[in-house]
């Protein structure tokens, strides 16, 4: 063992700017096309918002932990405040012009509450979570997590972006776990999703149901809690078809085209098409850089934000994919050791929500574009083009690498 002498996290640091690199790189190439498009020149306005990014990350690694958490339940309501102002006068952009997302002044748009909402929900549940003295073992005890996730999920539902509401899941369930919930008890809390998803046939629920029940009585849970679980699962199966008919068609026509993008390949199914398409083409080593033939023609849509990954396939090929999923997975391993190595519950759990929400991005983003995910319309962290997007992921390495700094300082590392 050796004292540490503080420091900032050399991986996470080396992982993020490469991976900024990288992303200018291919906003470059996303924008050269034989056909004009909205991707021409994003590559020098997003050379603003890294810079943006930088200033902002500096200040939030100049803010001491104390602070943030100090400052969470102020920072919570002030997203709340922002998403209902959102949803009376917000507006929609890209593969999601039909919602109220973004906060737009004179025409033009300054940013989405939601990605603040991301952060400030990261701050609050670890500040909650941090407070307790013993990990939440009932449903009952995750009621005040649950409150804490579930107002700026709905929030967020009700615009509706379906994207951004799926990294709140994703957040909640990395932060229970990492502040020790049992894993059986963070199952049972996504069982009703699997009803809902499996109640559209009616032999599937049932063989569910009956698996269900007995887990329920292998596990043991408390009583209420087995009850209120399987009550949930039969109600999901209930409400389904209901909820179904009440998405507007644009929401069925893209859950369906996840299902079988070929029943509808010029209308709902045409994204994913076209984006299998691009990276089926890559090959081992791509078409080459600004070379990718769907991308030159304008075939793949959006692909200087939602569907940035697929040009990293089409012109870098299988290559250019391992060696962006490898950046991505330093900066994950790096965000889970400064978690462990974090000097108090809050700091650790404030870096493994990060980890949670930028995993989420990452995970639902690169599955959209290869058909293991709906199209939800979710940038690609570092890659795709946008302001306040990359801001907030500045400033979620900039807190993970104050936190891993003061680690260093307050004891020894290996």
């Amino acid at each position: 063992m050796r004292r540490a002498t503080g420091g900032i996290d050399r991986q996470l640091l080396v992982s993020t700017l490469l991976l900024t690199g990288f992303g200018l790189v291919i906003l470059y190439s996303a924008g050269q096309t034989d056909v004009p498009t909205r991707a021409a020149g994003v590559w020098t306005r997003q050379l603003f918002w890294v810079g943006t990014g930088v200033v902002a990350g500096w200040v939030a690694f100049r803010t001491s932990p104390r602070i943030l958490e100090w400052m969470a339940p102020a920072v919570y309501g002030l997203s709340l405040v922002l998403l209902v102002v959102v949803l009376a006068v917000g507006t929609g952009a890209g593969t999601a012009a039909s919602s109220k997302s973004w906060l737009t002044v004179g025409g033009v748009r300054i940013g989405q509450p939601s990605e603040l909402a991301k952060v400030a929900t990261v701050l609050l549940l670890a500040r909650y979570l941090s407070s307790r003295r013993e990990a939440p073992r009932s449903l009952r005890e995750l009621l005040v997590p649950g409150a804490i996730l579930g107002v700026p999920f709905l929030l967020v539902m009700l615009q509706p972006d379906l994207g951004s509401a799926i990294v709140f899941i994703g957040i909640g369930f990395a932060m229970l776990f990492w502040c020790g919930v049992d894993p059986r008890l963070l199952f049972l809390l996504a069982t009703p999703l699997a009803s809902l998803l499996l109640s559209f046939s009616t032999l599937s629920w049932g063989l569910w149901m009956v698996v269900l029940l007995l887990l329920l009585l292998a596990w043991r849970p408390e009583l209420l809690d087995a009850i209120v679980v399987y009550g949930t699962n039969v109600a999901m199966g209930v409400v389904a078809i209901p909820v179904w008919e009440r998405l507007a068609p644009y929401q069925q026509n893209r859950l369906l085209a996840f299902l079988n993008p070929e029943a509808d390949p010029q209308r709902a199914g045409y994204h994913v098409i076209q984006s299998k398409t691009a990276i089926g083409s890559g090959g081992w080593f791509g078409a080459g850089l600004t070379e990718g033939p769907q991308k030159r023609l304008a075939f793949l849509p959006e692909q200087h934000t939602d569907f940035v990954f697929p040009v990293v396939g089409e012109e870098l090929g299988f290559v250019g994919v391992v060696v962006a999923l490898a950046l991505y997975l330093s900066l994950f391993f790096a965000l889970v050791r400064i978690a462990r190595r974090a000097s108090d519950g809050f700091a650790s759990l404030l870096v493994f929500g990060i980890l949670g929400l930028l995993f989420t991005h990452v995970f639902e983003n690169i599955g959209m574009t290869v058909s293991l995910m709906p199209i939800t319309g979710i940038p690609l962290p570092f890659f795709s083009y946008g302001g306040s997007f990359f801001v907030i992921c500045a400033i979620c390495i900039a807190l993970a690498l104050r936190v891993g700094d003061e680690s260093r300082l307050a004891g020894y590392v290996d």
